[in-house]
Parts: C-alpha cells; structure tokens; sequence
C-alpha cells in the first residue's frame, strides 16, 4: 500500500508574515491527519520561518528548486546541502521550470541525483503541453521525461522517489484532464517507464501524484484511482480551506 501524498506549491506566493499565517491555518487540520503524508513548499525566503512552526507537526517541508552543485561561483543558486539543513523535499522539473527557466531532462536529472546525496526526496515533475496533447504525443513525451530525468537512479535510489504528472495544459487554467485520462496515463506510461527502469517491485512503491487544477470538488475522484497517490496543489493550497479539504479527501 502507497502512503497518499499531498503537497502544497506556493510557487512565487506569500512573503514571511502571510506564510506564518497560512501555515499557522493548515497546522490544526493538517496535523490530524497521520494516514497520508501532507507537504508544503513555499518560496526560499519562507523556509526558516515555516520550518519552526511545523517542528513536532508531523508535516514535511519542502523547497521549489535547486542547483545541482555543492558550492561554487552560482551567483542566486541554492545548494542542495543548503536546503538539506531546513527542508527534507524539493520540487525538480517543474513545468514552468521548463518552461521559463530551460530546465531540460538533462538538467533535472543532475538535480534529481545532487537532491538524493544530501537525503532529500526530489517531488520529480513531468507532463506534456496542450499542443502535446493534442498531437497524440502524451505518452511518448511523459515516457521521456522519465526515462532521461531517471536515468543511471538504482532500484534503491528510484524508491525515494516522488512523481508528479501534472499536464502542462491543466496548471493554474481550471482544466483537468478526467481522473480516469489521468490514471491511464500513472499506470500505463509512467508507473511503467518505471518498471522497465528500476523493477517492477520498486515501481509498485513509488508514489505518482496528480497535478493541476485539483480542487476540493475534484480531489476525491482523483484519489479513487488505481494509480493516483495524491496530488501536487498549487493555487488551491495558497488557501486554508482548499488545501484542507484536498487533503481531507486523500486521506
């Protein structure tokens, strides 16, 4: 059985005041819930902040990036030793990564490696875009994404893991791909790749989440699926209520 996983994307959201305040909402509802692994990832600047309310909660705290090297002249970088002092995940390869900053599969899977030797769990985002889609090339695109951003991770390794297909098309526009879409795509692509690369056994173990626009009305029908361990939450976690109600719902 697959522990559920719901985690919080703040993105670019929230200086250090409204960060204790949202956090200071999730803590009573969020720490009930022990059957399902509950993460929130604010921006950098909230880190410290955040991390001292959630001492003894149970939640996980978790970064949006990181560079691959240790130290060095990468001015506006952030290290992965750095971050191992505050937070215990990070979000590598997220779409808008891609998108805006020209992270590649390459790139992510050196981040993916650097994030596991210092002892965090890389959230590892993958998904195709609307013209993607439309193209038939879903399948081909996210078996990609794994296969390159994984590549040279051993079984042990790939188990740390946690995945996250979040179609590029259904983030922050109030689109959804059908909970059954999104299944098909867990089980038969990524859930697969996986297979094929570290064994079915570890494959079975990791946790794939579902990404964009889950809202509390939606949240159950995603998380009744075979192959859908959770969620990767963005706009619908900058509010207490949502995110609680969509962690609720995992749970």
């Amino acid at each position: 059985m697959r522990k559920p996983f719901v985690a919080g994307n703040w993105k670019l959201n929230k200086n250090a005041a409204e960060a204790v305040a949202l956090v200071n909402g999730l803590l009573p509802g969020l720490s009930a819930l022990e059957s399902i692994d509950r993460v929130v990832c604010p921006p950098f600047t909230d880190l410290w902040a955040v991390k001292e309310l959630l001492a003894g909660s149970g939640i996980g705290l978790g970064a949006q990036n990181m560079y691959w090297e240790t130290s060095g002249a990468y001015t506006g970088e952030i290290a992965p030793g750095m971050l191992a002092e505050v937070c215990q995940y990070v979000i590598l390869g997220h779409s808008e990564r891609r998108q805006f900053f020209g992270e590649t599969d390459e790139t992510v899977n050196r981040k993916i490696k650097a994030a596991l030797a210092v002892g965090l769990t890389p959230i590892v985002c993958i998904g195709e875009s609307l013209e993607e889609n439309q193209a038939g090339q879903t399948s081909e695109v996210v078996n990609r994404q794994v296969v390159q951003g994984l590549a040279g991770l051993t079984p042990e390794e790939g188990a740390k893991l946690v995945i996250a297909y979040e179609p590029i098309w259904a983030i922050g526009t109030g689109l959804a791909a059908t909970p059954e879409d999104a299944n098909a795509i867990h089980r038969d692509v990524v859930r697969a790749a996986l297979g094929r690369m570290l064994g079915e056994e570890t494959a079975a173990s990791i946790r794939i989440l579902y990404g964009g626009s889950v809202k509390p009305d939606n949240a159950v029908s995603f998380f009744s699926q075979s192959d859908i361990d959770g969620a990767l939450v963005g706009g619908a976690s900058l509010k207490v209520d949502s995110f609680l109600a969509i962690a609720q719902a995992a749970a």
